[in-house]
């Protein structure tokens, strides 16, 4: 039986690695891994707005590295791996969470346009988890590998069917992963967020009717907060979820059963 340490949720000294983690759900993932005590390098296209959240969580002592990476190139995660490694010598998680979405009408939407979400929100999570999964399959230990999808996966999004359709793939690649890795004690799971405020949702929340129809279904009465999902982050990336593995967890504040 595997040692555990005395406190499963402490992240003291591990380093994980978050995708988009300059703003939204990223930064929200970030902010509670770090007070979990973890290392973070930050990953994310915008050079700019990375340096800044990596500033932000160092001015509150957190050891934290930023990378520009765009998830969709193959180069770009293979560089971004290698220097979170030669920073921090090993990647113990991964949070595959870069990703965006975009209306159009399913009925005029162009290949290329559904291919360019895909190429993020899909692509991106492969290569990263290719990517880490190798490093952790390659050491001792194991690691934590998960991936952000979206109640999107399982509801009908009739203006974003290009952006359903990643998600959905996201947490079959999760499965795929999540068997294979099971071997090399890697555990791969998806967090699948309900309505979040962040900058990309404000102007489905700071639409007065269009909010008051989302809330009214939620049980919990509100729109969740990207820090709603620290609790599951540190969780998904400590030893406490050491035997789960292949899973979706939802966070939606009781969205999907209303």
């Amino acid at each position: 039986m595997t040692e555990r340490a005395p406190n499963p949720f402490d992240l003291t000294g591990k380093v994980i690695a978050v995708t988009g983690g300059n703003r939204g759900i990223g930064l929200g993932l970030a902010r509670g891994l770090a007070r979990a005590g973890a290392h973070l390098s930050l990953w994310a296209r915008n050079e700019t707005s990375i340096a800044a959240a990596a500033e932000s969580l160092a001015s509150e002592g957190v050891e934290v590295q930023a990378v520009r990476c765009d998830v969709s190139s193959a180069e770009d995660v293979e560089a971004a791996t290698q220097q979170t490694l030669e920073r921090f010598g090993r990647i113990d998680a991964g949070f595959a969470n870069a990703g965006f979405g975009e209306a159009a009408n399913p009925l005029k939407l162009e290949l290329d346009d559904f291919h360019r979400i895909l190429a993020t929100n899909l692509d991106g999570v492969f290569l990263c988890f290719r990517a880490w999964g190798r490093h952790m399959a390659d050491r001792e230990g194991g690691g934590k590998l998960v991936a952000i999808s979206s109640i999107s996966a399982i509801f009908g999004t009739p203006l974003q069917p290009h952006y359903a359709a990643s998600k959905g793939g996201v947490e079959a690649l999760v499965r795929a992963y999540a068997l294979r890795l099971a071997r090399y004690d890697v555990q791969v799971n998806a967090v699948q967020p309900g309505w979040i405020v962040t900058d990309a949702t404000a102007p489905a929340s700071e639409n007065a009717a269009f909010s008051e129809t989302v809330v009214k279904r939620i049980p919990a009465r509100r729109w969740g907060d990207p820090g709603d999902l620290a609790g599951v982050a540190v969780y998904l990336a400590s030893d406490a979820s050491q035997y789960h593995t292949g899973d979706t967890l939802r966070i939606d504040g009781g969205y999907t059963i209303f």
